[in-house]
């Protein structure tokens, strides 16, 4: 018998429990009162419950209406989001964004996108992906998502399209108690060989056979760049990271910027840069977050929230 019951009549069991009245429910939905009562009597029969006490002047909910109400409530919020879906996909809109960024890119940054990205889109689910060097390229490659927001490796594949969307700072520190952090003047690369330098290291394959700022014999390689945050403030090794990730430990003399031949000091630019195969364009929703991460804070979003960090730790 479940499989008898209507849309319509679920819409009228809720509209009546909220107005406390058939004859309410039936301005609301706008159909007779009749037509509400039938409804909701047809409903109670396919149910083989009793949804309403008609004992006293108005409906009343039963228990067992109580609690099948938030299941009624659950369906209808269901098919109005996938209306919207349908009504999105019809209108060119993906049904679901599907992404990855580079986990250089502020954590704040991603928080402010997801916020304006649910009201821009209520009804189109979000799949986020975090991942480093070419971890942040290889599901562009692949197909698993439709944008990218890269910028470790030096060169990306010529099948995949970029736009630059911001620029963040990136520079090499070391805990205040390290070695290379009393040392007087430019630090001579042969210098920097002798100390263990902690490495990011690529979940991908793409940058295989390539050392990207790798300039010691000795190194200690990891896959997460909190775990090298970690490993640097407890004097582990010497690396490089984004400034806006170590701001407070500099203005707190946690780590200290090391002083690097060929190195401009307060850091590297280090370019990012939104990424999507040539064959599939980017879509609504993909396009409102490319150009959501170029006009953010002017495309420098990450070197301002370390300039706030850092104020406000001094």
């Amino acid at each position: 018998m479940l499989e008898s019951v209507s849309f319509d009549q679920l819409r009228m069991f809720v509209a009546a429990a909220d107005e406390g009245s058939f004859s309410a429910a039936a301005r609301r939905v706008q159909r007779t009162q009749s037509a509400v009562s039938e409804a909701i009597l047809n409903l109670e029969a396919h149910l083989g419950v009793v949804l309403f006490d008609r004992a006293g002047r108005y409906p009343k909910l039963t228990t067992e209406g109580v609690i099948l109400l938030a299941d009624a409530r659950t369906v209808i919020t269901d098919v109005d989001a996938m209306k919207a879906r349908a009504k999105g996909i019809a209108g060119g809109l993906e049904a679901e964004l599907t992404a990855v960024v580079d986990v250089f890119l502020p954590i704040e940054a991603v928080a402010e996108f997801a916020q304006q990205f649910r009201l821009q889109f209520p009804a189109t689910p979000l799949r986020l992906y975090v991942e480093a060097l070419g971890g942040a390229v290889q599901p562009v490659i692949d197909g698993r998502v439709s944008v990218g927001i890269v910028g470790s490796l030096p060169q990306l594949p010529p099948d995949l399209v970029k736009e630059r969307v911001a620029s963040i700072k990136f520079m090499f520190v070391a805990a205040s108690n390290h070695p290379l952090a009393s040392y007087r003047g430019a630090i001579p690369k042969e210098e920097l060989a002798r100390h263990v330098q902690l490495v990011l290291t690529d979940r991908s394959t793409l940058s295989q056979g390539r050392e990207i700022g790798v300039m010691s014999a000795s190194t200690w390689r990891l896959a997460d760049l909190f775990a090298k945050h970690a490993f640097l403030l407890n004097g582990l090794g010497w690396g490089g990271m984004p400034y806006h990730t170590v701001a407070n430990d500099i203005a707190a003399g946690r780590l200290v910027e090391l002083a690097i031949e060929e190195a401009p000091p307060g850091g590297l630019p280090l370019p990012m840069f939104a990424a999507y195969r040539v064959a599939e364009p980017p879509g609504p929703a993909a396009r409102w977050m490319i150009e959501f991460f170029k006009n953010c804070r002017g495309g420098d979003y990450a070197n301002e929230i370390a300039q706030t960090a850092a104020s406000r730790s001094a």
